[in-house]
């Protein structure tokens, strides 16, 4: 590397460290790594480095979803070349420290690396999340912009989901921004078995804004804070202990986990990829920006195949504007909910809610109010499979000499029965005394 910063020199000051890095060969549906080689005090040993998992989505699976299929195309005018140029570190320090940002954005083999894989192999990858970003874009800066937050966190979930709403890891973090469940209820995003809000593209956003504003309260170091969103605080924080105090991302590299350790180098180099793509010879997918969205209050239980059925909107459509609800239903009945429709059909879901409402409810939703309970009293009175209440009871005195038996076959019922009706233990039965027999 030539002309390394001042930043550099500190990060490697001390312990001679030197990151030599190799990609891994690539294998689908894989988790992919890069291999790292340190040398260090005149030792030498070799690390993996996890990539997160949204750089390894093919693009076929990132156009499957329902904005992507309708609104994202290959332009014709694209220019997108298969030809990446290759620039010195240098022309890389003086791109990153020109970008305008609050979080320091450094560089070093590693961070390169990152780059080298965005604006090489996975360039096409880039060229579909230039395109996507037009549909989240606003609502990120939004709600960064209101909590005072640095907006180029705006690409943190490019690297955690993708910009795939809907994106569910291995370790059960859902939505845009991967909030875990137990995190996810802290910040007010409601997750039952009908509704996961870590979904829902908006509410999830301003979550996320208010947990990194609060770990930037803990940690005072964006870097911390963006690990700190990828492995927990409590990791961070163990980290930290194991590395003598020290709360500077790179001197606790060496004690994060495997997958965060390519994390921040993730998220410097999708900034820097994002804002230089023309550099490399990439070019956005062509957009076609959705058409305009509004919200309605729904209060009553309601079906997305009542929606589609009256109002004749189609049902990927009404998913992808809503993909917090889980099975189709909105809980309408707990709570008052939301329903996200395009404009023109919300005059129309207006103007019908009262017929979407009745359509097809008995059908859709079978989850009984109240249920009768059977009479478990009495049994059947004969192997015909009438019960005991459906006939009169007749009671038979015992004669000198009648069975249970003998009994049983006069009114055509079971032994079984009869001790059933009667308390009996067993078959022994006194003359005189009483027995109720159901007809």
């Amino acid at each position: 590397m030539t002309n390394k910063p001042t930043y550099m020199k500190r990060i490697i000051a001390g312990s001679s460290l030197l990151f030599s890095i190799l990609l891994a060969t690539p294998q689908a549906y894989a988790q992919e790594s890069v291999d790292v080689i340190i040398r260090e005090n005149g030792t030498e040993r070799r690390e993996v480095i996890d990539l997160p998992k949204s750089m390894t989505y093919p693009v076929d699976s990132l156009l499957s979803d329902w904005k992507a299929k309708n609104y994202i195309d290959l332009g014709k005018d694209c220019s997108t070349s298969t030809v990446n140029p290759q620039f010195s570190d240098s022309v890389y320090i003086d791109r990153l420290s020109r970008m305008p940002t609050i979080m320091e954005m450094p560089y070093n083999e590693i961070v390169r690396k990152f780059i080298d894989m965005y604006t090489g192999r996975l360039r096409n990858q880039v060229a579909f999340m230039l395109s996507a970003c037009n549909f989240y874009m606003p609502i990120f800066e939004e709600a960064l912009d209101t909590y005072g937050l640095p907006l180029e966190l705006k690409y943190l979930p490019i690297i955690e989901s993708a910009l795939n709403p809907s994106a569910v890891s291995r370790a059960g973090a859902s939505g845009l921004w991967q909030f875990m469940l137990n995190t996810g209820k802290i910040y007010g995003l409601e997750s039952n078995s009908l509704v996961d809000e870590r979904r829902d593209p908006i509410k999830a956003t301003w979550a996320a804004a208010r947990y990194l504003k609060d770990m930037y309260a803990i940690y005072q170091d964006w870097n911390l804070v963006i690990a700190a969103y990828n492995c927990g605080p409590g990791t961070i924080n163990k980290a930290i202990r194991r590395a003598g105090g020290k709360t500077d991302y790179w001197e606790i590299y060496n004690y994060l986990p495997k997958e965060t350790r390519g994390y921040v180098p993730a998220f410097i180099a999708a900034n820097y990829v994002m804002t230089y793509y023309c550099k490399h010879n990439i070019c956005p997918m062509e957009t076609n920006i959705p058409d305009a969205t509004d919200t309605i209050q729904v209060n009553r239980n309601l079906h997305f195949e009542q929606i589609t059925d009256v109002c004749g909107i189609g049902m990927d459509e009404v998913k992808s504007l809503n993909p917090q609800y889980k099975k189709n239903i909105i809980p309408g009945d707990s709570k008052p909910q939301t329903l996200r429709l395009p404009i023109n059909y919300i005059s129309t879901f207006i103007d019908s809610q009262d017929t979407i409402y009745a359509h097809r409810s008995a059908e859709l939703f079978k989850n009984r109010r109240t249920v009768s309970v059977a009479n478990t009293r009495s049994t059947a009175r004969s192997s015909k499979g009438k019960s005991s209440s459906q006939g009169d009871v007749t009671y038979h005195r015992i004669r000198n000499g009648e069975t249970l038996s003998t009994i049983a076959r006069k009114y055509g019922v079971t032994v079984s029965q009869i001790k059933s009706w009667n308390g009996l233990r067993s078959t022994r039965i006194n003359a005189g005394k009483r027995l109720k027999i159901y007809k």
